[in-house]
C-alpha cells in the first residue's frame, strides 16, 4: 500500500476496533486505536505469513503482549481475512473464538495466551531462540508491548536474555502511549527513558513518531537489517488517536467509546481495505530423527540413588532416542542434573540463568513452535514463575517442569531451599499433571512418559539417594499408583510418595511386629489420583494416614480426599505433613522433627488403630 493507503487502514483498524468494542459493550478500544498505525505497517509492509497455514515453519510469529489490544488483533485479522465483519462482532460473546484476551485454544494465528502484562516478550524470546537455534528457517518474532508492562520485572529478564543471545530476529515494538489504567505510566512519553533501559541491556533503539506510517515502515526495516542484537522500536502514540473526545485522556481505560457511532463517523466512517500479507518463504523444518530406540537407565534393586540423578540420566537418554526434546534450566544444572543433557546434547540445552520467569516463559515459546521442553529448578523457585505456569495452562502449552530439592530431607540448607508449597502449586494448574516418584526406575518411566502428555506437567525430584524400590521394568502408568504391601488382615493404609514411601514401609515393618497389618500405597501420581485403589483400601482397611514432605495445605492428603466427593463415606483419615517452619538439620533430623519419619508414621498409625477399635 502507498502512505494515503496506510494511514487509511491504520484508520480502519481504529473504526473495527470501536465497532468490535462497542457491541461487546466493553474491551480496550482507546488502547487499540493507538497502536493502529504501527499493526497496520507490519501487517501491510513486513509480516510474513499464510494465515491459512499457521503452522508454516517459515511464518514470522507475531505475540500481542499488550493483550488488552485485543480489538486491534481481530480488527488486522479481518483486514488480513482471516475473519469476517460478522464474526468480529461477536468479540467478547458467549461461544465466541474473539476472547477479551486472546489465546491459541481458540485461534491457530496466536502464539501464546496474553493479558498478564509482561509475559509476551519473554515468550516472545522463546519462540525467537528456538528460530535462531533450533528450527533456523529464518522467521522473524514481532510483539507488541505496551508502555505500561515495561515496569514489569520479567520484561528486563527477557531483555537481558534477548540481549545474551544476540536475537537479531526478535523486534519489541512498544507502544508508548503515556497513560495506563489509573492514570499516567511512570515515565509517560519520555522515550529516551526506556530507550536508556533497553540499550543498558544491549539492544538497538528506535524512536519513532508511531503515528507516521512512513517513519515505522522505516524503523521496522532498520530492525530487519540490524545484526547481532534484538532491537526494541519505541514509539510516541496517543491513546485513543482519532477520537477527540477520548485522545490522550485519563479515565478512559477498558471501556467502550461513550459514542461509538460519532466516533466512527470523526475516524471517517467504515472501510473494508483487503490486505495480501507478504508470504514466509519456503523452508521446513528438519528434526533429527532417533536411530535407536529408548534406553532408559536400568538400576538395581537396593542400591541408593537420588531420583534427581535418575531424571537428569533419564532425560539425556530421552533426548537422543527423541530429537524435538528439549532442556532448560535456571544455572542449577548442576543439581537438578539436567547437566547430563547439556553435555550429550548441548545444541538443544539453553541456560536461562537465575530467571525463573524467562525460564517457564522459553518454555512456553518453545512448545509453541512444536519443541518438547523439560525445563528444571529447585522446586521452590518456581513459586516465583507461578503466574507464567499458570498462563502457560491459558495457552494449552505442552511443557514439562522438574522441581528438584523438594521437601525438608533436602537438610542443611534450610526453608529457603526447600519446595513445600509445590504439589499445591501445581495441583491448581487447569489440565496439569502432577507426579512425585520415589525411586529411580519410577523416575526414569515417569519421565519418559511426561513428554507423550499434555498440558502442564509436573516433576517432583529429591535430593539425597533413596532406595530402588522397582525393577526396571515396572510400568507407571499416570494415574495410577503402587500397593506395595497388603494382606486380607490390613487395619490401616498409609499412603505416601516419594522420600515418604521409604519411610512408611520402615513404619508398616515395625507394627507388623506389634501385630498390626499394615497397608501401603506409592502415590506416584499426585494428579489424576488413583481413586479406585484408594477407595478400596478405605472400604478394605477403615483408616487412611497420608504421610507427605509438604505443607499440609494442598499436598497428598488433599489429593486423597479428592477420591471421596462424590457422595460416599469419607474414611477416617490423619494426615501426616510439614507443620512447622524448618531450620538446618540433617536429613533425617529433618524428617523426624517434622513428623513424618518412620517412627511417627507408626505412632500415628497405633494411635489410629487404637481409635478404630476403641471406637
Amino acid at each position: 500500500m502507498k502512505t494515503a493507503e496506510l494511514n487509511d487502514l491504520a484508520q480502519q483498524l481504529r473504526v473495527d476496533s470501536v465497532r468490535a468494542s462497542a457491541a461487546a459493550e466493553s474491551g480496550h478500544p482507546t488502547s487499540s486505536m493507538s497502536a493502529a498505525e504501527l499493526m497496520a505497517v507490519l501487517l501491510d509492509r513486513h509480516l510474513h505469513y499464510d494465515f491459512e497455514r499457521p503452522a508454516h515453519p517459515a511464518n514470522d510469529r507475531f505475540v500481542l503482549s499488550k493483550g488488552h489490544a485485543s480489538p486491534l488483533l481481530y480488527a488486522a485479522y479481518k483486514a488480513a481475512g482471516a475473519v469476517d465483519d460478522a464474526e468480529l462482532l461477536t468479540f467478547r460473546s458467549l461461544g465466541s473464538r474473539l476472547e477479551g484476551h486472546p489465546t491459541p485454544r481458540r485461534l491457530p494465528w496466536v502464539e501464546t495466551a496474553t493479558g498478564s502484562l509482561g509475559q509476551g516478550l519473554p515468550v516472545g524470546v522463546g519462540i525467537a531462540l528456538a528460530g535462531k537455534r533450533l528450527d533456523r528457517t529464518g522467521y522473524r518474532v514481532w510483539v507488541l508491548c505496551g508502555d505500561s508492562e515495561l515496569a514489569e520485572g520479567s520484561i528486563w529478564e527477557a531483555a537481558e536474555h534477548a540481549a545474551y543471545e544476540h536475537l537479531d530476529n526478535l523486534t519489541a515494538i512498544v507502544d508508548v502511549n503515556r497513560l495506563g489504567q489509573r492514570g499516567p505510566t511512570r515515565h509517560g512519553h519520555d522515550l529516551d527513558a526506556y530507550a536508556r533501559r533497553f540499550h543498558a541491556f544491549g539492544w538497538h533503539t528506535v524512536e519513532v513518531d508511531g503515528h507516521d506510517v512512513e517513519a515505522v515502515d522505516r524503523a521496522y526495516t532498520e530492525a530487519e537489517s540490524t545484526s547481532g542484537q534484538p532491537t526494541v522500536i519505541l514509539a510516541r502514540t496517543l491513546k485513543g488517536k482519532g477520537v477527540a473526545s477520548v485522545q490522550d485522556r485519563e479515565g478512559l481505560h477498558g471501556k467502550p467509546l461513550p459514542d461509538p457511532e460519532e466516533a466512527i463517523a470523526e475516524l471517517g466512517g467504515p472501510r473494508d481495505l483487503r490486505v495480501r500479507v507478504r508470504e514466509p518463504r519456503a523452508a521446513r523444518t528438519l528434526r533429527s530423527v532417533p536411530t535407536e530406540t529408548l534406553e532408559l537407565p536400568r538400576y538395581e534393586r537396593g542400591d541408593k540413588v537420588a531420583t534427581r540423578d535418575a531424571f537428569g540420566r533419564a532425560l539425556a537418554a530421552l533426548g537422543t532416542a527423541r530429537g524435538d526434546v528439549v532442556a532448560l534450566d535456571g544455572e542449577v544444572g548442576d543439581s537438578t542434573r539436567t547437566e547430563f543433557f547439556a553435555k550429550a546434547h548441548p545444541d538443544r540445552f539453553f541456560e536461562c540463568y537465575i530467571a525463573e520467569q524467562q525460564l517457564i516463559a522459553a518454555a512456553v515459546g518453545m512448545a509453541a513452535r512444536g519443541w518438547v521442553p523439560y525445563a528444571a529448578t529447585f522446586a521452590a523457585f518456581f513459586t516465583r514463575a507461578f503466574d507464567f505456569v499458570r498462563m502457560a495452562s491459558i495457552s494449552g502449552a505442552g511443557i514439562n517442569l522438574v522441581g528438584s530439592h523438594a521437601g525438608v530431607a533436602i537438610g542443611q540448607d534450610g526453608p529457603s531451599q526447600m519446595g513445600l508449597e509445590d504439589l499445591a502449586m501445581f495441583r491448581s494448574v487447569y489440565g496439569s499433571t502432577v507426579l512425585y516418584p520415589c525411586d529411580a526406575n519410577q523416575t526414569a518411566k515417569l519421565v519418559a512418559t511426561m513428554a507423550g502428555l499434555h498440558g502442564v506437567r509436573y516433576l517432583r525430584t529429591s535430593r539425597g539417594g533413596g532406595p530402588v524400590l522397582y525393577g526396571p521394568d515396572e510400568e507407571f502408568p499416570v494415574g495410577g499408583s503402587k500397593v506395595l504391601r497388603s494382606s486380607d488382615e490390613d487395619r490401616l493404609t498409609v499412603v505416601a510418595a516419594g522420600v515418604t514411601v521409604p519411610e512408611a514401609l520402615t513404619a508398616a515393618e515395625l507394627l507388623a511386629g506389634e501385630d498390626v497389618a499394615v497397608r501401603v500405597i506409592d502415590l506416584y501420581s499426585v494428579k489424576p489420583v488413583d481413586r479406585h485403589t484408594l477407595r478400596r483400601a478405605a472400604e478394605e482397611t477403615g483408616c487412611l494416614l497420608t504421610v507427605e514432605d509438604h505443607h499440609e495445605e494442598g499436598g497428598i492428603g488433599d489429593a486423597v480426599l479428592d477420591a471421596f466427593v462424590d457422595g460416599r463415606p469419607v474414611p477416617r483419615l490423619v494426615r501426616l505433613a510439614v507443620r512447622t517452619m524448618p531450620g538446618s538439620a540433617a536429613p533425617d533430623e529433618q524428617l523426624h522433627a517434622a513428623g513424618i519419619d518412620a517412627q511417627a508414621i507408626a505412632a500415628a498409625g497405633r494411635l489410629l488403630v487404637g481409635e478404630t477399635v476403641a471406637g
